[in-house]
C-alpha cells in the first residue's frame, strides 16, 4: 500500500452553532484547528422539519427579493 495516498488524520474542534463543541479526526488544516459551523443538524430544516428559519448570512436573500421583487410569478 502506498504511503502517499492517504490524507493525513488529525484531531479537530467541532465548534456548533449553539456553542457546543466536540472532537472529531479530520484531514482539514493541522492538529487542533477548530471549524465553526454556521449550520448543523440542529438548526438545518432538512433535520428539523423545515420548521426554524435560515439565516440570511451575507445578504444573499435580500438582494434576490430586492433584484425580483417587481416580478410577477402568475400568483392570484
Amino acid at each position: 500500500m502506498k504511503t502517499s495516498t492517504h490524507p493525513h488524520y488529525h484531531m479537530i474542534k467541532v465548534v456548533m452553532t449553539d456553542g457546543t463543541e466536540f472532537m472529531t479526526r479530520s484531514t482539514l488544516g493541522t492538529e487542533g484547528d477548530t471549524l465553526n459551523l454556521d449550520i448543523d443538524p440542529k438548526t438545518h430544516p432538512a433535520w428539523t422539519g423545515g420548521s426554524q428559519q435560515l439565516m440570511d448570512r451575507g445578504g444573499r436573500l435580500s438582494r434576490f427579493n430586492s433584484r425580483f421583487a417587481g416580478i410577477n410569478f402568475n400568483k392570484k
